[in-house]
């Protein structure tokens, strides 16, 4: 069965990022407050993004990795920004070790 994940914004300017098997459905219960609790206390919200699945399982599994993504990485997702999706992925530690270096000083993180 098809499945669907979708990024929801709430009225405070958060992300919700879901998914499920009708989204229709599921759009109308966050917005009667039956959806998830953040979003039940973060009225109304509207649909801002969304991705089809030919499987639930794969929807769901594509949600949990849009959720691990920082805020940045998911607004380049909903504006269609995807060459900026991997510069993005970088891990925080990443972008500070490639700020901090001097091409002066050998590089000692490949010594190990």
């Amino acid at each position: 069965m098809k499945g669907y994940m979708y990024i929801l914004k709430c009225c405070d300017d958060s992300y919700y990022c879901g998914s499920t098997k009708d989204l229709r459905r599921r759009i109308k219960k966050h917005q009667m407050g039956l959806g998830a609790n953040h979003t039940k206390n973060r009225l109304p919200v509207s649909l801002i993004y969304y991705e089809i699945f030919p499987r639930i399982d794969l929807a769901f599994h594509r949600e949990k990795q849009v959720q691990g993504w920082r805020r940045e990485k998911k607004e380049a997702l909903i504006k269609g920004d995807h060459h900026l999706l991997p510069k993005l992925a970088m891990a925080h530690r990443d972008i500070q070790l490639l700020c901090l270096r001097d091409p002066q000083i050998p590089d000692i993180l490949n010594e190990y």
